[in-house]
């Protein structure tokens, strides 16, 4: 490939940064004669790796850069880039493209980065010196050009000797240009790595800081959470003291429930003795009653006896005298029954005052009794009530003793309503004008005073009304 083709990758990198030893240019010629194709030999050595983009170009002694090529040709990639070993290349250059001066050139070696990694020695175009020209020199000229050689020569070895102590300086500075980069590298991740590490530090501050923020405010909870300890631990020691005298108290109530219990017993087994009498003087009333209408029809005999008389002393004024004598004894006989009849009226209306009488005491004690039950139930329930509010309330729908005429007591929650007649449970929400009238609904009202009577005892209800019937 010629100068033609794509431009080669070249650099500002100057001559103190190039790596001469890494390519070694073999069986470079002092001359070559112009007008035909030169071949280039070059040994890479295992101290480069070559790439697809190095080349080889012909530079003008004295150059400063890469970019200052004559003409190029790529290196051809040989089949093992990565070995251990030396290996022989070359390249050939047309004639067309050389240069057609004879001033001197060199071959170098320049990488796909634009860097030299070896240069030849300095060649000319130019023909040679023609062998058949006769020179003629004296003995004095030969001895001096012999010197000049001989110091010529001990010039080139020393310049060789130099060339090679050059070499091997340049070795060692590459060496030590590359521990240089290495260590420029390894500072800079060393920078890199500070870098993270000074912003991981940044951050931790900030967390720490954070944290001390959090610490502290979790120290004003927990300062906090032991006040409201210590505030709850003496409150429930002050509940724990109510709670004992609310049990104790709870005790004492329950002692009195049970007496009240008794006395309850009790006063219904009176009831029930009242109730039974009350019956015995229903029925004796009713047969009072009875016997009552018959005196009333007995007493309208006599004054259809009396009609009859009337009626009989009429006929007496226009019959005669010997009918007067019958009708007589007959009057008289009337006259007896009717008395007989006065008398047993008597008796049986001094039998109904006194039953009146009794009557009446009964419906006094009987009124007594209630009053007794309705003072007993409003004790048990300021005493419930009392219990409630000191103690907890208990198993909604535990009973808490009999009443013959109200039913069972019963604990309800404060959000509920539950009727005492029927057990029906009501919302919270409902209006008490429902309720009420609900637990109206189960009673009856007496309509000659205030008093109410439930439903399921309604022979009591007809008992107390009927005492009034007998007022």
């Amino acid at each position: 490939m010629d100068e033609t083709s794509d431009e080669p990758p070249t650099s500002a990198v100057l001559l103190d940064n190039c790596h001469f030893s890494q390519v070694v240019f073999n069986n470079v010629e002092k001359f070559y004669v112009p007008g035909g194709d030169i071949t280039c030999y070059y040994t890479l050595t295992q101290n480069i790796v070559p790439r697809r983009k190095d080349w080889v170009g012909i530079f003008r002694v004295g150059w400063k850069t890469t970019r200052e090529y004559y003409t190029f040709m790529w290196a051809p990639l040989p089949s093992d880039a990565h070995s251990d070993v030396a290996v022989q290349r070359q390249i050939q250059f047309k004639a067309y493209y050389l240069p057609k001066d004879d001033e001197y050139y060199q071959f170098c070696y320049v990488d796909q980065d634009g860097v030299v990694r070896g240069a030849s020695v300095p060649f000319q175009f130019r023909a040679e010196i023609e062998d058949d020209i006769l020179v003629v020199t004296t003995q004095g000229e030969v001895e001096e050009i012999e010197l000049q050689n001989k110091n010529l020569h001990k010039e080139n070895e020393e310049l060789k000797a130099s060339c090679a102590s050059l070499q091997k300086q340049n070795v060692d500075l590459q060496e030590e240009l590359n521990k240089t980069q290495e260590l420029q590298n390894s500072l800079e991740s060393l920078r890199s790595n500070t870098e993270k590490l000074e912003l991981e530090l940044n951050s931790l501050k900030k967390e720490n800081n954070h944290l001390k923020e959090l610490d502290d405010c979790k120290e004003a909870e927990l300062h906090q959470l032991k006040e409201q300890i210590q505030n709850v631990t003496s409150d429930k020691e002050r509940l724990e003291t109510r709670l004992k005298a609310a049990l104790d108290h709870l005790d004492q109530l329950q002692s009195q429930v049970l007496k009240y219990e008794e006395e309850v017993e009790n006063l219904s087994h009176m009831d029930r003795d009242k109730t039974e009498q009350l019956e015995s003087l229903k029925e004796e009333n009713r047969q009072l009653r009875m016997t009552r209408t018959q005196q009333k029809e007995q007493n309208k005999e006599p004054e259809r006896c009396m009609e009859y008389l009337k009626g009989t002393e009429a006929k007496l004024s226009l019959c005669p005298s010997c009918c007067l004598q019958n009708e007589q004894q007959q009057n008289h006989d009337l006259m007896q029954e009717l008395e007989e009849q006065k008398r047993l009226f008597q008796i049986l209306q001094a039998k109904k005052n006194e039953a009146d009488e009794e009557n009446q005491k009964l419906r006094e004690e009987n009124d007594g009794l209630l009053r007794h039950l309705s003072q007993a139930r409003e004790v048990s329930s300021f005493s419930v009530s009392q219990a409630q509010d000191s103690t907890p309330a208990p198993e909604v729908g535990g009973r808490l003793f009999e009443n013959p005429h109200c039913g069972e007591i019963t604990w309800h929650s404060a959000s509920i309503r539950k009727c005492p007649m029927c057990d029906e449970v009501f919302p919270e929400d409902i209006e008490i004008s429902q309720y009420e009238a609900h637990v109206q609904s189960h009673l009856l009202d007496c309509p000659h005073c205030s008093r109410s009577f439930e439903k399921s005892n309604k022979q009591v209800f007809d008992d107390h009304v009927f005492c009034h019937g007998l007022e």
